[in-house]
């Protein structure tokens, strides 16, 4: 299972982006999916995670502000980042929760897997 990232770049403070992510390969289910951030000289942390089902959470220093969503046909997460601050400068990273068929052992495996990471940088 691969996980492309795309979407981020450089805004001014107050802007918007959006970032997406696509999950293909052997794929049977994916269940959370979620966006992570790792700023320089700081731990990776969530962002904010949405589930098959629709449900999310979101960590405190961005509810209100982005909104995560996904299409389960496309295998596709989303975070629509808004009223961007210089705080939320980082590099954002997807994930998801994954059941896969594994090509080499003819079964059906769970992993979570992670995109690439895509840079978000926010001036003041």
């Amino acid at each position: 299972v691969q996980l492309q990232a795309s979407g981020g770049g450089l805004v001014q403070a107050g802007g918007s982006l959006r970032l997406s992510c696509a999950a293909s390969g052997n794929i049977v289910s994916i269940n959370r999916m979620g966006w992570y951030r790792q700023a320089p000289g700081k731990q990776r942390e969530l962002v904010a995670f949405i589930t098959s089902g629709g449900s999310t959470n979101y960590a405190g220093s961005v509810t209100g502000r982005f909104t995560i969503s996904r299409d389960n046909a496309k295998n596709t997460v989303y975070l629509q980042m808004n009223s961007l601050k210089p705080e939320d400068t980082a590099v954002y990273y997807c994930n998801a929760d994954s059941r896969f068929i594994s090509l080499v052992q003819g079964v059906v495996r769970s992993q979570t897997f992670w995109g690439q990471g895509t840079q978000v940088t926010v001036s003041s």
